[in-house]
């Protein structure tokens, strides 16, 4: 259940991560408004996943697939720039995630 929960939680950190970027600094209300919604419902979650799961373990995982999924949401939607050391780097954040996953 708690690797549902921690899905669950990326998502509304991913979700509040594009309405940070889509408020342009704050001055638009509603993605501003669900910058604070998705994310009081993304940690609000994510206290009950520690709960069950070791807390290194849960906020590698949350922190690098949500990063992961930002990157290529940045690519894709808002035509960021891609090239070689940003495909690497985020490589080596996957490699990072297996490797503490398989650690714990």
């Amino acid at each position: 259940m708690e690797w549902i929960l921690l899905l669950i939680t990326i998502v509304f950190e991913v979700a509040g991560t594009i309405s940070m970027k889509m408020s342009e600094g704050l001055s638009r209300p509603l993605p501003t408004i669900m910058i604070f919604v998705c994310y009081g419902i993304c940690f609000s979650i994510f206290s009950l996943v520690v709960k069950k799961m070791d807390l290194g373990l849960a906020y590698a995982i949350w922190s690098g697939t949500g990063t992961l999924a930002i990157c290529i949401i940045g690519i894709l939607f808002f035509h960021e720039t891609v090239n070689m050391l940003k495909v690497v780097s985020v490589l080596l954040v996957v490699l990072g995630l297996i490797g503490v996953k398989l650690s714990a």
